[in-house]
């Protein structure tokens, strides 16, 4: 994964409570193989198009600088609903790679570390001025997002803290997924190994038979 330090970006209030996964992307566009690489297109499609395929100018995604948004400003219970990962994948295909809201669907908010977009979790009321900021600047004004300092700063400089889990933000700040971090204990794992050999070799040659026999 890319790793996760400071991101300053434009923001996309979508202060809608309850933005399950389907609306995030639909499940007919994740059937099949080799979807990865294709989602940013529909990412949001239920609400960014009309039922004619043409795009829905009113919805904030669809107009400028929103377009160019890597940062969400979410309502509450952000991804709740079913548990595909490819919600995930289409909003980091799309670009954004933090979603800031009062809270998140727990399958949601799991997935997003391991795939390495930062979901942060905001007061309702900091989020409203995160986003009153944005559209007083019309977009322009960014908004800042420090995992190093655990802070989001404001178009206007107003910072605001936030907690992250310790395991989690370290593995963003070195860009590594759950792999990645088991990876980091390599030597470890194999001293165990070595010892667990000696300790329990009856372990090991009966796995080492069950191998020869699937072989």
């Amino acid at each position: 994964m890319n790793c996760f330090t400071r991101l300053e970006a434009v923001a996309a209030p979508i202060l809608i409570e309850n933005i399950d996964t389907d609306v995030i992307i639909r499940i007919e566009r994740l059937v099949g193989n080799g979807i990865r690489g294709t989602l940013a297109p529909w990412c949001f499609g239920a609400l960014r198009y009309r039922a004619d395929g043409s795009e829905d100018p009113d919805f904030i995604l669809n107009r400028p600088p929103y377009r160019e948004a890597q940062i969400i400003l979410g309502g509450r219970n952000f991804g709740c609903g079913s548990s595909r990962e490819g919600a995930v994948w289409s909003l980091q295909e799309r670009g954004v790679a933090c979603v800031i809201a009062p809270s998140f669907g727990d399958i949601f908010f799991n997935n997003c570390f391991q795939n390495g977009i930062l979901p942060v979790v905001l007061d309702e009321e900091i989020v409203a001025i995160l986003a009153r900021e944005v559209e007083e600047s019309q977009g322009a004004g960014k908004v800042a997002v420090d995992l190093e300092e655990r802070c989001v700063v404001s178009p206007s400089g107003r910072r605001f803290p936030f907690a992250v889990e310790a395991r989690r933000r370290e593995a963003l700040l070195q860009g590594l997924d759950e792999i990645g971090t088991t990876l980091r204990q390599a030597d470890a794992i194999a001293r165990f190994q070595e010892r667990d050999r000696r300790v329990r070799p009856w372990v090991y040659a009966a796995a080492g038979d069950a191998a020869g026999d699937r072989a």
